[in-house]
């Protein structure tokens, strides 16, 4: 070890005359380090992120990115933990490593881990029938009612995927155990155990499992037994606990060609699944719990390294493109796939106006975390950029490569959405006048609806829940095109039908489940449902 005495150091300013003697010995001092020192400890961690400010600058100008942040471990060091840009468009409250961002299905492994240390307890088991916890649990079918385990809820092989469009909205404001309910109601989009199904509703039964067994919620276990003992002290499983915290970033998303803040949403019902919200500075203990020595981090157990190999071992095939491209499978809230030769686990995550990527290298005991508060594909290009620095591959064009990508994908889905527009009936009318549409709908599984005329115009508000407010403006004949009052949930069509006495007794709602481009709108999309409302007699009709 070779030690840097502070004598070497630069005159100070109480000793000016020093000044010359100093700028004669300069130019031997810097020979004797670049020989004596060719790679010091700092070099070697400055190396790989050399140039990295001026990609990221470029990058959000180029994306339209308010705030982004990043941290990078390494060995077991947070070597990068920094933010740049804005918290909120328009306003100058930088972001920092300890701004807090929303990171979505990031918060999947969370859960994971809960039920693995309550596992570790002997409390459960990965394949104990979710029944044996929650008795009134049932699903579309009772043989998987009885069947389906608390593996299969983490891994996506349930069969029973999204709800509704633009990621979580369903039943926000009511309780988790209102949603494990209603969830019997809602078919399978593939066979129990027979495929990849991505689906935030079976991690919101996790969570219900990790209450039910350990006699804590999900929001105060994931706080007690994971954010304290890693010390995550600003984390928090709400946006309700942001509260006023002023060092926290707010969420954009690009509407008609400009990115706006939108407001933020409440996804505590589904928290188990996507509700975290915390910072690049307090999230790389987490990180670095799963690199290293697994489970372990700063002297802290969190859980053994037989659970940490279970997260991260394939559970589920993920579709893949066959004879070319990597193989991907999912495991215990992570996916996993290689990169470079290299085993990865990875979670992206996405709600209104945050977007997160979350990338580990286990073999090189590197990992990255990307936060931005717009959504965009910057953030993978970030990310594969500071792997390959790490890994001595030089410098591709990942942001060329994304970007372009994106454009296309833009042009594409824009091309379908006028498609839609064209398709439109020009000079219908309503077949009966609006008085006549409005009224309480009600669908077992998608609950309540209720049609009512503000100012001559059709408004539908489901849920009884004021942030769930669409203006129908009418489309043709009997369809409406729905705009959300939250911008940020955009518009979607709804149309009515007549029953044998000819008035209008359904309501039905087009629920895109994923959109073929947000930044372009809710639609196009090949991932759609239709609900079907009746009629009820009133907000407290037949149920």
């Amino acid at each position: 070890m070779i030690e840097i005495r502070p004598a070497l150091g630069p005159p100070s300013a109480e000793t000016p005359a020093g000044g010359l003697l100093w700028a004669l010995r300069l130019p031997f001092l810097l020979l004797w380090l670049a020989v004596l020192l060719p790679v010091s400890a700092v070099e070697a961690q400055d190396a790989p992120l050399q140039g990295l400010d001026e990609f990221i600058e470029a990058g959000m100008a180029e994306w339209g990115i308010p705030g982004l942040a990043i941290a990078v471990v390494h060995d077991d060091e947070v070597v990068l933990a920094r933010g740049y840009g804005v918290h909120r468009k328009g306003e100058d409250v930088p972001v920092d490593e300890h701004t807090l961002f929303g990171v979505a299905s990031v918060s999947k492994a969370f859960t994971a881990a809960a039920v693995g240390m309550l596992v570790e307890e002997g409390l459960l088991h990965w394949d104990d029938p979710v029944t044996d916890h929650l008795p009134d649990f049932r699903l579309y079918d009772p043989y998987v009612s009885q069947t389906v385990t608390v593996r299969d809820l983490l891994t996506h092989r349930v069969g029973v995927g999204r709800m509704t469009g633009n990621r979580l909205r369903w039943l926000p404001h009511r309780e988790r155990a209102e949603l494990v309910h209603r969830i019997r109601h809602l078919g399978p989009e593939q066979t129990f155990r027979n495929g990849y199904v991505y689906s935030n509703v079976m991690y919101m039964v996790a969570g219900e499992v990790v209450e039910a067994v350990s006699g804590l919620s999900w929001d105060d276990f994931v706080a007690q037994r994971i954010f304290a003992p890693l010390g995550m002290e600003r984390s928090n499983t709400s946006i309700t606990q942001i509260g006023d915290d002023a060092n926290a970033a707010w969420p954009h998303q690009e509407v008609e060609g400009e990115v706006v803040p939108i407001p933020r949403r409440n996804f505590d019902v589904v928290g188990p699944s996507a509700s975290i919200n915390t910072s690049v500075s307090e999230i790389t203990a987490w990180m670095r719990t799963h690199l290293g020595t697994p489970g372990e981090v700063d002297g802290v157990r969190l859980f053994s390294e037989a659970t940490a190999r279970e997260m991260h071992r394939a559970q589920n095939r993920i579709p893949d493109a066959g004879l070319q491209g990597s193989l991907s499978s999912y495991g215990l809230g992570w996916r996993l796939s290689d990169y470079e030769g290299r085993r990865m686990s990875q979670h992206g995550g996405a709600t209104d106006g945050m977007n997160t990527n979350l990338v580990l290298l286990p073999e090189e005991n590197l990992g990255v975390i990307v936060v931005t508060n717009t959504f965009n594909n910057f953030m993978n290009a970030l990310a594969n950029r500071v792997l390959d620095r790490f890994l001595e591959i030089e410098d591709r064009e990942w942001d060329r490569m994304y970007r372009d990508a994106y454009l296309d994908a833009y042009e594409r889905a824009s091309a379908a959405r006028d498609s839609i527009h064209a398709a439109r009936v020009e000079g219908t009318s309503p077949t009966l006048p609006l008085d006549a549409y409005t009224g309480h709908f009600y669908d077992s599984l998608y609950a309540d609806a209720r049609v009512e005329l503000e100012d001559g115009a059709l408004v539908l508000t489901l849920w009884d829940d004021d942030t769930q407010v669409m203006d129908l403006e009418h489309w043709h004949h009997d369809t409406f095109r729905g705009v959300w009052r939250n911008p940020a949930q955009r518009e979607k069509f709804v149309w009515f039908s007549r029953g044998a006495d000819g008035s209008m007794d359904r309501l039905h709602v087009h629920w895109t489940l994923r959109p073929a481009l947000l930044q372009v709108g809710i639609y196009p999309s090949g991932y759609t449902r239709e609900a079907v409302f009746q009629r009820v007699e009133g907000p407290e009709g037949e149920r």
